[in-house]
């Protein structure tokens, strides 16, 4: 059985890969920034978790979906009770903390489930500060 957490104290960068990370939580505690890298989706259903642990101060933290393949779904962002609910767009293939307005404060967390060739689900909780904003973009 994989270990179901799988803390990250200062890594500026993580591809996840299939049997390191999957079914897992990825801890990212780097404050100034971070980027995770998805594989590319084949339709597996393996799943991340990624877990802020320490809150973004400086540059974003940023999930990248590989190559041509796209994320769908959507996550709430609150600064507090009121919130909003963001869905990503038809082409959305990145999510971006800030560490403000789109999330990125400590106890943030994003789910990604591999559902299609070229597709990942995703859900979750943003926590941020500000006025909300939606942390879902296309390149």
């Amino acid at each position: 059985m994989a270990n179901p957490l799988k803390p990250l104290a200062s890594t500026a960068s993580l591809t996840l890969d299939w049997t390191k990370h999957g079914d897992t939580t990825v801890v990212m505690n780097k404050a100034d920034g971070w980027v995770v890298s998805l594989p590319a989706a084949t339709g597996s259903g393996v799943k991340f978790r990624v877990y802020v642990g320490t809150t973004i101060t400086s540059g974003v933290g940023r999930i990248n979906a590989n190559g041509t393949d796209i994320i769908q779904g959507g996550v709430s962002v609150s600064t507090d009770a009121g919130g909003v609910s963001v869905l990503a767009g038809a082409t959305a293939d990145y999510i971006t903390m800030n560490g403000s307005t789109t999330g990125g404060v400590k106890g943030s967390w994003v789910d990604l489930t591999d559902v299609a060739s070229g597709e990942w689900l995703c859900g979750g909780f943003l926590v941020s500060t500000g006025v909300e904003a939606t942390p879902f973009a296309a390149t």
